[in-house]
């Protein structure tokens, strides 16, 4: 009998369990896999001396890339809280507490900064000084504190004290009882007993992504002029349904109560682009409320972001825990617009007002008004919350003690009983959710529970209703269709300098609506009509199967075939309900005829049509935005041999040819069509440790920089694949040979400035590399000024820390840094008088620069950063 056994769980995620060694291994770990395990049986109900609870991993393994086609690839947030909880793994005298921790597994990058994740994902922000920092008071500062301790038992513990880790190299090491792994190639694995082994590929196929784990149908939903369409009902252990939250339709306008788990499937059920989402109101940063905000940055546009400073404090240092960014970084993505707590603020018409909801992390409950013809129409949105009964036993007078004083637990309570056309409530009971129980005497027209996987009782079912999946609750109706506004405003956009009463003839034809899976127009078939999207998402696909890409609101299809009178080149399919402005053919070439605008429309189409074709382009990003970049792109030529270097204000994209990417002498990359390069200095600002060199003729768009930057999508996308990009890099062994060896001793445990001294080293030796193979002054000079340009760059985000946390010794460690780049230019300065770079013996100078800067000056702020928080 085989002692190991795979088993595909769902698209990238895989099962590996040995069980002679007691070992189960959840390989990928996306959001909601629990939710899939338990589907596929790998997590079920057991029983022993009484005491019911569940089997499960014992261990997970990351992924080496954070990000896989737009989505986060390693959430271990609710795998491990079910190990530890569930399974019983952390709790006393529990038959699932053998001792074992929970075990995570892969590169040194992710199981630290997944470690970090998991860490904010528990307490948010952890300290007096990051909630003053945020923008409370110290009052308020102190009184969370006192909380958050409560909730965590009396103390904050690193999930470092409750996991054990594994950093995987490409050598094999132990797991457990016999078993091994190694890694074979970037984010493919081994695992070996015995004899056995078994393969584990853990990256996703092209244009594939993670599978939502329950249907959810399809939903053609109404615009009305404000209502609340119910997007989700469950918790993050809900097998059937998505977790809790909610849809506001205001005007015609899209804003989402919190962006869950699958968020993508929930809009495209409900018939929603991406593009066509307003903004987010935000309640907190758990798993289960959190985990779509990377589909939102999929949008063309930076998506509006709600939310009280705390609360968006503790998301953006959990986005920048698993990112390895600052979390000043999350307003590259979002426009953020902070809410005053227990205020009401007016966003044109819609009013909102967050108030404090005692929970682990930052949270604020919501409630939404706006005036109508007998005074306002409300609706309450209560998640999460926690009941009643476990506050009142937070109460204390000693504030020296964890807890709760009497006047907050009286604030909270007249804030849950505030009333409500509709209000949705927490019920997932326990220590951190709400009981139905506190609202029985509820005064609102309907209370909606919410936020469990549990049936409800009949005590529950006489306190409040249900809502299944896409019914919606509409408080004032609409008179008027706001589809027709979108199509104006959409029109105007891509025909900025037509006349309006032109626009208004596009405007008098029809909206036609396409059922889910419907196709609008096929390949090789003639285009009869043009289609303006307006609502919902399509799918471009090429019968070879060869490519796809998804188009939202304000993309226009089949208007050059339907210009030429010629065939569509792909088939266009809806994914949900789609609407969409349908022009004939005869009717729109008249009217590009009349405005002249044949040229300048063909011109733009024929870049358009290639950035579609490429995967940085080819999803969400609608046609006005690409009409953009179309306009101001310019097609450059690089010969073969030549230098490649288009400067700091430019992304390339390679049309055809071929460029080789360089780490001193060894080309560890080749970029054929459809490749990028440039975006590490002209969108992140960071400095190029590599030479591009065209290995043949090549053509290439240069497109720029700071229009892309602007488009969360496009830069999500330039962020995930660089971060991919260099892991393969460094992970593949093909750099060129190691004369400084990079030792997991040398970190100071803050994950972004342990990859930059990953950098340093690499580059190090790229420089002994050239030297040894016997290259020229000028090659090593130009690896020299490379690695002075990024020691540069790396010392800068070192100090920025120092001072933003008012790290002692800052002005020391600064000194230091600019003797070691003094010292740097000087050894360029003796390369370049010497006869040959041979002459000189710079192992032993770069080894003591590199690492008795990294073991003596920057270890010291390892703690004093660690303890702030930095990690």
């Amino acid at each position: 009998m085989s002692s190991l056994r795979k088993i595909e769980v769902t698209t990238g995620v895989w099962w590996v369990e040995c069980p002679s060694a007691d070992l189960r291994v959840l390989c990928g770990c996306p959001a909601d896999v629990v939710k899939h395990l338990m589907k596929r049986g790998l997590i079920a109900s057991t029983e022993r001396g009484g005491i019911t609870y569940e089997t499960g991993p014992s261990a997970i393994l990351l992924s080496d890339v954070m990000v896989q086609n737009g989505s986060f690839a390693n959430l271990g947030e609710f795998p491990v809280l079910q190990m530890l909880y569930r399974q019983g793994m952390l709790l006393p005298n529990h038959p699932g507490n053998t001792g074992a921790k929970p075990l995570l597994i892969g590169s040194a990058e992710q199981v630290r900064a997944q470690l970090q994740y998991i860490y904010r994902g528990n307490y948010g922000l952890i300290s007096e000084e990051e909630l003053i920092d945020a923008g409370a008071t110290p009052e308020t500062a102190r009184e969370l504190m006192r909380m958050k301790l409560k909730f965590a038992f009396g103390s904050i513990r690193h999930p470092g004290e409750l996991l054990d880790s594994l950093v995987v190299e490409n050598d094999p090491v132990p797991v457990k009882n016999g078993v091994t792994i190694k890694r074979v190639r970037l984010n493919v694995f081994e695992f070996r007993h015995g004899d056995e082994t078994v393969l584990v590929d853990l990256n996703l196929p092209p244009f594939e992504t993670y599978e939502c784990p329950y249907p959810l149908g399809f939903y053609n939903m109404p615009r009305e002029y404000f209502s609340v369409v119910h997007s989700g009902e469950g918790d993050g252990w809900d097998i059937n349904r998505p977790a809790m939250g909610s849809i506001l339709m205001f005007q015609g306008r899209v804003f989402l109560i919190d962006a869950g788990p699958n968020i993508l499937s929930t809009l495209d059920a409900l018939g929603i682009g991406v593009n066509e989402i307003e903004g987010i109101f935000h309640t907190h940063s758990h798993d289960d409320h959190f985990a779509g905000l990377t589909t939102l940055i999929r949008a063309d546009h930076r998506i509006k972001y709600y939310a009280t400073p705390l609360v968006r404090a503790s998301v953006a240092r959990k986005i920048a825990a698993l990112l390895s960014i600052e979390p000043s970084a999350f307003a590259d993505y979002f426009e953020c617009h902070d809410l005053v707590e227990d205020e009401w603020t007016d966003i044109e018409g819609l009013e909102i007002k967050p108030v404090f909801s005692p929970h682990p992390v930052e949270t604020t409950i919501f409630q939404f008004r706006t005036p109508w013809e007998d005074g306002y129409r409300t609706y309450a949105h209560f998640a999460d919350i926690c009941r009643l009964e476990v506050l009142k036993g937070f109460v204390t007078d000693d504030e020296a003690k964890p807890g709760i004083s009497a006047a907050t637990y009286d604030r909270v309570a007249k804030a849950y009983a505030v009333p409500a056309q509709v209000k949705k409530v927490d019920v997932g009971g326990g220590l951190i959710h709400g009981d139905a129980n506190d609202f029985r005497d509820d005064t609102s027209g309907k209370v909606i529970l919410a936020h469990t996987a549990l049936k409800h009782t009949v005590a529950q079912k006489a306190i409040g209703s249900t809502a299944s999946f896409g019914t919606v609750d509409t408080l004032i109706p609409s008179n008027h269709d706001f589809i027709w506004r979108s199509a104006y405003d959409l029109l105007m956009s891509y025909f900025p300098d037509i006349a309006h009463h032109q626009i208004r003839v596009l405007l008098n034809n029809p909206v036609v609506t396409f059922n889910p899976g419907t196709i609008l127009v096929k390949e090789r078939a003639p285009a009869e009509a043009v289609f303006l999207l307006l609502s919902g998402s399509v799918e471009a696909l090429h019968i070879d199967g060869g490519s796809r890409s998804v188009l939202s609101a304000g993309a226009m299809i089949g208007e050059l075939a339907a210009l030429l009178e010629a065939e569509m080149t792909e088939t266009y399919r809806a994914i949900g309900f789609v609407k969409a402005l349908r022009i004939a053919a005869p009717f729109y070439r008249e009217f590009v005829r009349r405005n002249e605008l044949l040229a300048s429309i063909t011109r733009i189409f024929e870049n358009r049509q290639f950035l579609q074709r490429t995967w940085l382009f080819g999803e969400v990003v609608s046609t006005r935005t690409l009409n953009r970049i179309a306009k101001d792109m310019t097609l450059t030529r690089f010969q073969m041999g030549e230098v490649v270097d288009i400067g700091p204000e430019s992304v390339a994209l390679v049309v055809g040819g071929a460029v080789g990417r360089y780490l001193g002498d060894h080309c560890v990359e080749t970029l054929v069509s459809g490749d990028f390069f440039g975006e590490e200095l002209a969108i992140f600002w960071t400095p190029s440790m590599f030479r591009l060199r065209a290995l043949i003729a090549t053509d290439a768009y240069l497109l720029p920089a700071g229009l892309l930057a602007g488009i969360p999508s496009v830069r999500w996308k330039l962020f995930e694949a660089s971060g991919k990009r260099m892991s393969a890099i460094f992970e593949s062994g093909t750099t060129g040979r190691v004369l400084l060896q990079w030792h997991d001793d040398y970190r100071v445990d803050v994950v972004r400035l342990d990859t930059q001294h990953r950098r340093l080293f690499e580059q190090a030796n790229a420089i002994l590399d050239a030297i040894e193979s016997g290259r020229g002054v000028a090659e090593v000079q130009s690896l020299m000024s490379a690695m002075i340009e990024y020691a540069r760059y790396h010392f800068g985000e070192e100090e920025a820390l120092m001072l933003r946390h008012q790290y002692p010794e800052t002005d020391a460690h600064r000194g230091r840094h600019a003797a070691l780049i003094s010292q740097l230019e000087s050894l360029k300065v003796e390369v370049e008088a010497a006869d040959s770079p041979q002459d000189i013996d710079l192992l032993p100078v770069l080894k003591e620069w590199l690492v008795s800067h990294i073991l003596t000056e920057d270890r010291r702020y390892s703690g004093f950063l660690n303890a702030k928080g930095v990690f």
